[in-house]
């Protein structure tokens, strides 16, 4: 039998209610010679009968994981599986538009010395509504190599608008499963790191935004500063690792003043002494972690103070107030 062209790799834990609506969206697809593997992380007996029903549908296969809590795991499971040319990544709350894949087959089929593609992307509510970004939340792109702008984060690469060349993404091992947090975000800067990438800048996904959607802050500090440390041991020259160390020290100084607004003395105190090493000679460190620090340690007034300088600064420091 003839192998697709494209493999859908869907993920997924519980979340029926939004799982649906993604399913919908692949069979949607105007363009139709793709399969669909579901990997599901050990859901819960509502989801599993849900997905037994759709075992007898020719173009998909359901994969029946044990829970581990770990997206990297779960998706080279689906990974392995895949026969496509191309692979493309769909979360399990998250809707296609029902050209994404016509559109950025035609597109990236053009690009010989591209390997990868992404697209923009729409935010809605758990409702399925349009949401309105935040100040923080204006999505940059950049197209050819984007290693750089992607450790800048001047370009914002979502999983479920990436398409790649499945034999590329198996070539440099998939997802790191040794990362709780940000694997997605590591798979991308080392796909950066050998090819250009293709850009579609109208909006192909609709990335829905809820109460369970993210790993909670700290966790995702975590996993991005561990991305960066990764990286920085990947035998980088010495301006892209002066670039590196710069950005630990800005995710580092906002690690700590997570950690100071869940109130955990210890979690700042433990980030700036883990930090200090490669951080001291960045201003805006400085700034977080003096920040961070009269939070948990100082009387209200002097970090309400401190705070109040840290956001009429923040534009010039790079850290958010």
């Amino acid at each position: 039998m003839k192998a697709p062209t494209v493999s859908v790799i869907l993920p997924t834990f519980n979340r029926l209610k939004y799982l649906r609506p993604a399913l919908e969206s692949v069979f949607a697809q105007s363009f139709a010679d793709w399969e669909l593997i579901i990997a599901d992380d050990g859901s819960d007996e509502e989801t599993r009968a849900f997905l037994g029903a759709l075992t007898s549908l020719r173009r998909v296969k359901v994969l029946w994981l044990s829970h581990t809590g770990r997206p990297a795991a779960v998706r080279n499971a689906a990974l392995r599986e895949a026969a496509g040319e191309y692979v493309a990544f769909l979360d399990s709350d998250d809707v296609w538009l029902p050209s994404k894949l016509e559109v950025q087959i035609r597109s990236l089929s053009r690009r010989g010395a591209c390997k990868w593609a992404y697209a923009g992307f729409t935010l809605v509510d758990q409702a399925g509504d349009p949401r309105p970004r935040g100040d923080d939340e204006q999505w940059l792109f950049a197209e050819g190599w984007i290693f750089e702008p992607l450790l800048k984060m001047q370009a914002i690469v979502a999983a479920p608008t990436v398409l790649a060349c499945r034999a590329f993404v198996a070539g440099i091992g998939g997802f790191d499963e040794s990362l709780r947090a940000c694997e997605d975000y590591d798979l991308w800067l080392r796909l950066a790191a050998r090819s250009e990438v293709d850009v579609i800048r109208e909006s192909l996904v609709q990335v829905r935004r809820h109460a369970d959607h993210y790993a909670d802050d700290i966790t995702a500090l975590e996993g991005w500063r561990n991305v960066l440390e990764k990286t920085r041991c990947a035998g980088l020259d010495r301006r892209m690792d002066s670039i590196v160390q710069a950005e630990r020290a800005k995710v580092s100084a906002r690690l700590a003043r997570s950690h100071a607004v869940a109130g955990s003395a210890r979690g700042v105190l433990q980030t700036l002494l883990q930090s200090w090493r490669y951080s001291w000679r960045y201003r805006q460190w400085w700034f977080g972690a003096f920040e961070a620090a009269t939070r948990v340690y100082a009387p209200a007034g002097m970090h309400r103070a401190v705070r109040s300088y840290r956001g009429r600064t923040g534009a010039q420091t790079g850290v958010k107030a």
